[in-house]
């Protein structure tokens, strides 16, 4: 039975040798197989390239965004961008609070009340605070802080502004301003300079 099989099988092929026939098929699986893989690598290369273009415009995208927030209140306008002025050269700070007040609830009431905005502080533009000196005194019968503002162009120990900031409530409250001297006996607890000119 398997002889006539192969009689049939041979009746029927062409005039070929057995062996060439072979490797006929055999020559033509390996290039139609590398053309697929071929195909199938540009294809990969071609989404991998597309997926790292994707994620870089998304990640640049939300940078950008976070780094151009801000927010605002009357009278308080707060960056989230970094500081352009550089401590020591352009402002000075001195901390004096030593057993009068925590030093983070008066940095936490500062960035409340406007007082460690250095970018705002240092604006001498009409929505900056054009300020030469803050000087910070803490009430602690009532937990206020007491800010003596001092703009461009002060004269004298002559305050332009004294603002009041309620550590309680965390708020500068509906009436911040003060009357003058109501600092006097008071321990001073921060001191904001600006250096330059």
């Amino acid at each position: 039975m398997d002889v006539t099989i192969n009689k049939r099988v041979r009746d029927v092929m062409p005039d070929l040798k057995d062996k060439e026939l072979v490797e006929k098929v055999v020559d033509e699986k390996p290039v139609k197989s590398r053309l697929v893989i071929l195909v199938l690598m540009a294809v990969g290369f071609l989404v991998v390239i597309l997926g790292a273009f994707i994620i870089y415009a998304m990640t640049t995208t939300h940078k950008t965004s976070q780094s151009s927030t801000t927010t605002s209140s009357p009278k308080v306008t707060k960056n989230v961008t970094t500081s352009k002025y550089v401590a020591g050269k352009d402002y000075k700070i001195t901390y004096s609070n030593q057993n009068v007040i925590d030093k983070g609830v008066l940095d936490k009431a500062l960035e409340e009340s406007n007082g460690k905005n250095i970018n705002f502080m240092m604006d001498t533009s009409e929505d900056g605070g054009n300020m030469a000196k803050v000087e910070v005194y803490y009430n602690k019968d009532k937990n206020l802080l007491v800010e003596r503002l001092f703009e461009n162009g002060y004269q004298g120990d002559q305050e332009t502004h004294t603002v009041v900031y309620d550590v309680n409530k965390g708020k500068i409250p509906d009436n911040g301003e003060i009357p003058d001297g109501s600092y006097q006996g008071l321990p001073l607890v921060y001191k904001w300079e600006k250096l330059a000119k």
